[in-house]
């Protein structure tokens, strides 16, 4: 048992990209990574077998409020944690349940104590505490575990950020508290992510960067982006952020994002990231390709019996044609949704271990810079 070891590789000699090893009790993660969302410990209409052998994963994310809400902490506790309850035996974090409180903001009431919010299963209302939180989490049985923090909306005004900012800053002295006090479980560490708050405000921003770092915690984490700002707004802060942030320590920038905005991201020091958008939009009929962005609801594709994607190492999209898969989701056949959920959860996999590859070369900006249009391209 020891906590998680950040090496740092290689740095891009014209740009902030890093390759970096994250070591943890359940194995080793190379950066940048991207983690597939798994919200209730699934990765939507995936198996544990798929994630490891089409996706290739490293890593994957569960969510607190959700885990909490169903099956309960009490099951979770009861199968030895999340690891051996859906038998992914990879690295795990789980986020605090923040981003939650922020989505539901028509169920929740926020106070210094943390937030009463009400079940979106059957009404009932609970209280999320930084204490609490952190305890929710042992019990999950994650690798990384995230602060509780609150999540401004955007826009917000420079009062209500800094308050915001502020409160998260309170919490996380209170998870620190209260982590360092309590066990790890179930016999390997648990390590303890900080979030980055402040709005769209750079003093905010900058307070605090520099007050997670302070922390000197195992790795730092850029809460409050992409939210709805603009994308070069949200480039603008997340530099900003990296410029702060300890050099020594793996830098996570959550809920990001579009492949070109993760490669972007990468160009400006980040090492992991997360997001639903490969799965859901999978799910929605858009692929993502090494060739562009693909709607195979589009009429265009009923006879193209290519593959749908050769290039990115996965059987799965390498065997099956654009037309089969177009068939499938018209006829609202549950395998269609899979296969475009592995698919693009694979091409994520595949396009941050290129990134990896061209920063080790050192000509990551340059493959970057052609990358990013071609993953625009609408086909």
């Amino acid at each position: 048992m020891a906590a998680l070891q950040f090496q740092l590789e290689q740095s891009d000699g014209n740009s902030k990209a890093r390759a970096g090893l994250i070591t943890t009790d359940h194995g080793i993660i190379p950066t940048p990574i991207f983690m597939p969302v798994g919200t209730v410990g699934s990765v939507k209409a995936l198996t544990i077998q798929q994630l490891e052998e089409e996706v290739q994963a490293s890593i994957i994310l569960g969510n607190t409020y959700h885990l909490y809400l169903r099956p309960g902490t009490e099951v979770l506790e009861a199968a030895g944690g999340l690891h051996r309850f859906n038998g992914w035996q990879r690295p795990i974090l789980t986020d605090s349940g923040g981003y939650q409180v922020f989505s539901l903001a028509g169920n929740r009431k926020i106070k210094e104590e943390g937030v009463v919010f009400q079940s979106h299963i059957d009404g009932s209302r609970h209280l999320f505490t930084p204490e609490s939180v952190m305890d929710i989490q042992r019990q999950i049985g994650a690798d990384i575990v995230m602060a509780f923090d609150e999540c401004p909306p955007y826009p917000s005004d420079y009062t209500y950020a800094k308050k915001s900012m502020e409160l998260t800053h309170r919490w996380l002295d209170r998870c620190i508290s209260r982590f360092n006090n309590t066990p790890d479980l179930y016999g390997y560490t648990q390590n303890l992510f900080p979030i980055v708050q402040g709005g769209t405000y750079k003093d905010l921003r900058t307070a605090s960067s520099q007050f997670v770092a302070s922390k000197n915690l195992t790795g730092c984490a850029i809460g409050g982006l992409s939210v709805g700002e603009p994308e070069e707004m949200m480039y603008e802060f997340t530099a900003l952020c990296c410029d702060e942030l300890p050099v020594q320590k793996p830098r996570y920038l959550m809920g990001v994002g579009t492949p070109w905005n993760i490669l972007e991201c990468i160009g400006l020091g980040v090492d992991m990231f997360d997001c639903v958008m490969p799965t859901r939009n999978g799910r929605n009929a858009m692929l993502f390709t090494s060739k562009g962005v693909i709607n195979i609801d589009n009429k265009k594709w009923e006879r193209d019996f290519s593959p749908i994607d050769e290039t990115i190492g996965c059987s799965m999209s390498a065997y099956y044609s654009k037309a089969y898969l177009r068939h499938l989701i018209k006829a609202k056949e549950i395998t269609g949704l899979t296969i475009a959920s592995v698919h693009n959860l694979a091409f994520y996999l595949w396009l941050v271990r290129e990134a990896r590859t061209h920063i080790l070369k050192g000509d990551f900006l340059s493959w970057k810079n052609e990358m990013v249009p071609v993953l625009k391209t609408r086909l």
